[in-house]
């Protein structure tokens, strides 16, 4: 008889099984609701989190039930992560940054049984409360606060309901394809649509993770997920640390620039993951108050396309290396992370760091193509452009309860992006696909406009949209942000376009605004913008 090799499921619950054999005393930073600091370590979020699995189940909950969870990156979420999904329910981690109406409707569209939320948003569950039609018991996360009681009868309060579970809680064996996790996008238009990922997809996006051409997590890193735990589960890394022993320093409800470096200074963070908007502020307060961020070897940067200048900044003024990332809520989320391969190492300094401001290629598990309008395969060149289309373990095959969906073209999922790729793989984003700016019959990238105003000394951040234009369709508009104490004008910043990309493609206006306006996960709200200034150019 020819030999084989044992079965095990997938699980949530073994990677926090293995932080815990192998990494027990392994420290856990957890900055509160309130601002304070608590530390713990694997072994502790480990036990808890089995309590706490007990505990739901003694509250009647069934197999993949919906468990919601309001809060910040903090230990009792992390618990909870293990926990609701370690016994067998759906984590439903939801955005507390979207509008009440969406809330509601995420929560109840997910049926969620249980809702867990910080301090911080009891105001906000005391409002949503009677609108919430399958949410039978809502728990505080912290200790017993009357006063909060009196506001929500019936409230439950975490340390008291993990006292009710059972410390040597065994947790239970299940098909590897089971629901562990529930997400919603915030990108579309209409309702958010929720992306449901599995135990299996989880623990292979972690193996992926753990790569050394993707992020590379490793037991002597120091991990700040400054990305929230409520956006794509903060792009897997409480699974991957848990699998590869990372200390964890978790920021809480505090992103401010002054915060994040004093995180990085005090604790010697290593590794820190976020959106670019995320670093603008925290390179701002880094300059001020003249920061080295020595521990930081490495930034990871995915969300939104990161400018080139900001990689430069990294790179030259603190010697950290940024890993430009790029992925989706439909897959789990990463799809692409920039490392360079042997050969690109013989290449001139400046084509090496022009490389790495790409989105990069693929790790093993994910698959990538760009079609044209007729859904037929363009050339890896590096040059065409085409819509990006992505298959693979952990992309999603539909979406959580919608109706009448048929969203797969021959098995692969559309991302919405406008890409090119060359034949290492390595691939651009151009632009979001409702974003490109059409300009006589031409193609003109927002991202690639956005790239040069951004690295403008003058300017704090920029955004370029396409607005209707009466002989060429639509024209690129540049909307600005003045950096604190300078006063660029219109004309400094056009002509600051001048030899770095065709003339017909520099923007025909600048508006100044105070800010611009930010969706619930940091993006650029682009859409609001188009509005707002649609009939600038018309007069």
């Amino acid at each position: 008889m020819l030999g084989q090799m044992m079965t095990q499921p997938l699980l949530i619950s073994s990677l926090i099984d293995h932080a815990e054999r192998y990494h027990d005393q392994t420290e856990i930073i957890s900055v509160e609701a309130d601002g304070t600091i608590f530390e713990t370590n694997w072994a502790d979020v480990a036990q808890n989190a089995r309590r706490m699995g007990s505990a739901l189940t003694k509250l009647g909950l069934r197999p993949q039930d919906r468990v919601g969870t309001l809060a910040w990156n903090n230990r009792r979420h992390l618990e909870i992560y293990y926990a609701v999904s370690g016994a067998g329910f759906v984590c439903h981690t939801i955005n507390p940054r979207l509008f009440p109406e969406q809330m509601t409707y995420i929560i109840n569209h997910a049926q969620d049984r249980v809702l867990f939320f910080d301090t911080t948003f009891l105001p906000l569950v005391i409002a949503l409360r009677d609108q919430l039609t399958e949410a039978h018991h809502f728990v505080l996360m912290g200790g017993r606060d009357e006063a909060a009681l009196s506001q929500v009868p019936g409230l439950m309060f975490y340390d008291e309901l993990i006292e009710t579970g059972e410390p040597d809680y065994a947790w239970p064996s299940f098909d590897e394809n089971t629901a562990s996790s529930l997400c919603y996008t915030s990108g579309t238009t209409g309702h958010p649509k929720g992306v449901l990922y599995s135990h299996r997809s989880t623990v292979l996006h972690s193996f992926a993770s753990n790569t050394c051409d993707v992020i590379g997590y490793s037991a002597v890193d120091v991990v700040m997920p400054v990305v929230p735990m409520f956006h794509v589960n903060a792009w897997g890394s409480p699974y991957a640390c848990a699998m590869s022993g990372s200390r964890m320093v978790m920021p809480g409800p505090d992103l401010h620039g002054e915060a994040l470096v004093n995180l990085i200074d005090t604790y010697g963070v290593t590794l820190a993951m976020g959106v670019p908007t995320i670093w603008q502020g925290l390179l701002a307060h880094a300059d001020q108050s003249g920061s080295k961020l020595e521990s930081l070897k490495r930034t990871v940067i995915g969300g939104a396309a990161c400018p080139p200048t900001m990689i430069e900044t990294f790179r030259e003024t603190y010697g950290v290396d940024t890993i430009h990332a790029w992925g989706m809520s439909e897959m789990s989320p990463l799809g692409s992370t920039n490392f360079p391969l042997a050969k690109h190492l013989d290449l001139p300094v400046e084509d090496q760091h022009k490389l790495r401001e790409s989105q990069g290629r693929p790790p093993f598990g994910v698959e990538l193509k760009i079609v044209d309008d007729n859904g037929n395969d363009l050339p890896h060149d590096g040059e065409t452009q085409g819509d990006l289309m992505v298959r693979g373990h952990w992309v999603l095959d539909s979406y959580y309860l919608l109706k009448d969906q048929d969203i797969l073209q021959d098995g692969w999922f559309a991302t919405g992006d406008v890409a090119t790729l060359d034949a290492d793989g390595y691939m651009t984003i151009r632009d979001r696909s409702k974003d490109i700016i059409k300009s006589g019959g031409e193609w003109i990238s927002s991202v690639e406009l956005e790239n040069i105003a951004v690295a403008h000394p003058q300017l704090a951040t920029a955004a370029v949209v396409g607005v209707p234009h009466p002989k060429w369709d639509e024209r690129p508009l540049l909307i600005a942000v003045k950096a604190e104490g300078e006063d660029p004008t219109e004309q400094d910043l056009l002509a600051f376009f001048d030899g770095k990309i065709a003339g017909w493609q520099v923007p025909d206006k600048v508006v100044f605004v105070d800010a611009l306006p930010l969706n619930a996960t940091g993006k650029i709200l682009k859409r609001q913008l188009r509005a707002d200034f649609s009939d600038i150019l018309m007069g």
